[in-house]
């Protein structure tokens, strides 16, 4: 059993919205549908979780009846960040997974997941135990000297950036999280699974990514994922 758990609580300020940017209609459809139809298309996924900003649970569900996202069998409510969210969703799957299987988290907001780097995320972890979305860093890293100067930089093949999809079994999943808060580590603001693995002593395995899987940031990533959806016409 594969579950997709997908972290949809975000508001939309630097899309300068008044909606959570989730739920932004791109050619009359929400972004969120986009990433969740990635997730009904592919045959190795059999059921989703959707952790949800609070106060929206019922347009969630109501666009997902409305597009026949089928697999989608809980809305359940966000945290107030980020990792507080997936450490609900976490929580609530203890009724509905077993230790061994395999869960995916990925943004509400990177609807350009496409299969192969979803089902590349998805062996990789039923072979090491977790594989997260990596792409070598193409671009020089320097570090500030003062906020105007620089005198050094990074050797850029030793940087991979990851983002999601990101699987782990479920068991490493629970104790993950139950130790962070336990002890306060790997829980802040800027913190993410990922992260917060690897401040717990854990190996992260890479897996495939794409340049295509954009997070929905600010207005000129929502320019970017139009222009990817006209090409596809």
């Amino acid at each position: 059993m594969t579950t997709a758990l997908i972290i949809a609580g975000g508001v939309g300020k630097r899309m300068g919205m008044d909606i959570p940017k989730q739920f932004i209609l791109v050619n009359e459809k929400p972004v969120i549908i986009y990433t969740l139809e990635s997730f009904q298309k592919h045959p190795k996924v059999d059921q989703i979780l959707v952790v949800c900003k609070e106060g929206w649970i019922d347009t969630m569900w109501a666009y997902i009846k409305e597009y026949n996202v089928s697999k989608v069998k809980w809305v359940i409510a966000g945290g107030s960040k980020g990792q507080e969210s997936i450490n609900n969703g976490v929580q609530f799957l203890k009724d509905y997974c077993e230790d061994d299987e395999t869960v995916i988290i990925h943004d509400g907001i990177r609807p350009l997941v496409d299969e192969l780097v979803l089902s590349d995320v998805i062996v990789k972890c039923e072979q090491y135990g977790n594989a997260v979305t990596s792409l070598p860093y193409n671009e020089q890293i320097f570090v500030k000297k003062t906020e105007e100067t620089t005198q050094q930089y990074i050797d850029r093949t030793i940087l991979r950036r990851v983002g999601t999809p990101q699987a782990y079994k479920y068991s490493k999943l629970l104790w993950g999280y139950n130790k962070a808060i336990a002890d306060n580590v790997g829980m802040t603001d800027s913190s993410y699974t990922n992260t917060m693995m690897v401040d717990l002593g854990e190996t992260l395995h890479f897996a495939a990514g794409s340049d295509k899987n954009i997070k929905l940031t600010n207005t000129d990533d929502l320019a970017l994922f139009k222009a990817y959806l006209k090409m596809k016409e």
